[in-house]
């Protein structure tokens, strides 16, 4: 049968009693499961922890450009982790960085909620961003106030902590 409709005879379920074959073009069927396969990788989410890194005398425009990147790892559903790199005597003044922070992060307020504060890792001041809708289920909607003062006691700790390590 398989050879007059020019098609290919396949064993589907070798196991069952007696065993099942379908008559099917094996190249089209192949096709049509990578197709299947390459649309279920399009369709997953990548959470991952994506990194972005600062330097304490960044100029205003390329800050702009960076948060921009920022938003739009965000929008993908990544968190983020914005790091200041502080390298040389820079060391000495981490309040410029906390106030970088600070900075990216008011300015990414509707679209990012703070998991994590300010924190020093070795020669390094991360703070770490999870899209807004992740950390609430709910869709991209605009901050309530009460979320808001809690990011900017988080921040405002976060810069208390530096200056403490500072002195």
């Amino acid at each position: 049968m398989a050879r007059e409709q020019e098609v290919d005879l396949v064993e589907v379920a070798s196991g069952a009693d007696p065993p099942v074959c379908r008559l099917l073009d094996y190249g089209k069927f192949k096709f049509i499961q990578a197709k299947k396969e390459k649309e279920a990788r399009k369709a997953q989410k990548s959470t991952g922890l994506r990194e972005v890194r600062f330097r304490p005398g960044i100029s205003p425009h390329d800050l702009e450009a960076k948060s921009r990147s920022v938003q739009k790892l965000l929008a993908t559903g990544a968190k983020v982790k914005v790091s200041v790199m502080f390298r040389g005597r820079s060391i000495t003044h981490p309040e410029l960085g906390v106030a970088l922070l600070r900075k990216l992060a008011e300015g990414l307020q509707d679209v990012a909620k703070l998991e994590r504060t300010p924190a020093m890792e070795g020669r390094m001041l991360s703070i770490i961003l999870v899209p807004a809708s992740q950390k609430d289920g709910k869709s991209k909607a605009p901050s309530t106030t009460n979320e808001d003062q809690k990011n900017k006691a988080l921040v405002a700790q976060g810069s208390a902590n530096a200056q403490a390590e500072n002195t």
